[in-house]
Order: structure tokens, then C-alpha cells, then sequence
């Protein structure tokens, strides 16, 4: 299994420090314009939730991106997390040997 080492990144640091910072917009300004509650927005920019499907279309509908681009992010920073708290387990397990 190969899981990058490099530090799990959460997407709402992405949105905070890629999108919103530049663009000098708050998270509850971004909620109105996504019709979202904005606790929704400020809960992922504080990195406290993930980013939904629901989210994700929403984001990818205003920043012109793709919900894929939104939901790998989600993806591989959960992936991350749960690899380090199952490292010890995860090595006990074999691999199939090829045939």
C-alpha cells in the first residue's frame, strides 16, 4: 500500500487559503452566494467537517473547478488520517502474492 507520508492537508485549508484569502471573501459571504448555511462553510474553513457532495457541487458550480477536484481533496485527506491511526494494524496485514 502506498500512502503518501506527506502531512494530510484538509480541503477547508484549501478553500480558506486558496480561494477565499485572494478573493477577500468570507466563508459567510461564500455561504449566501452557494445558498448554504454559513455555518456549514465556516465548520470546513475551520477544518472542523469534510466537504459533501453537496459541497462539492456547489463549490465547483461557483470556482469553476469540478466537484471531483472538491471531493478528492476530502478523499485523500481522509485517507491520510485513517492510514496513520491504522499504520500498526494495516502492517499486519499480508499482501496476495502475484501469480
Amino acid at each position: 500500500m502506498t500512502i503518501s507520508k506527506a502531512p494530510a492537508i484538509h480541503p477547508g485549508e484549501i478553500l480558506r487559503e486558496l480561494y477565499l484569502e485572494p478573493l477577500d471573501m468570507t466563508a459567510y459571504a461564500l455561504a449566501k452566494k452557494l445558498r448554504v448555511p454559513r455555518t456549514r462553510l465556516e465548520r470546513i474553513v475551520a477544518e472542523k467537517i469534510g466537504i459533501s457532495a453537496d459541497t462539492a457541487l456547489r463549490l465547483a458550480k461557483f470556482f469553476k473547478t469540478s466537484p471531483e477536484y472538491w471531493l478528492n481533496l476530502q478523499a485523500n485527506y481522509d485517507l491520510k488520517r485513517e492510514a496513520l491511526v491504522l499504520e500498526t494494524e494495516l502492517a499486519q496485514i499480508p499482501e496476495m502474492e502475484a501469480a
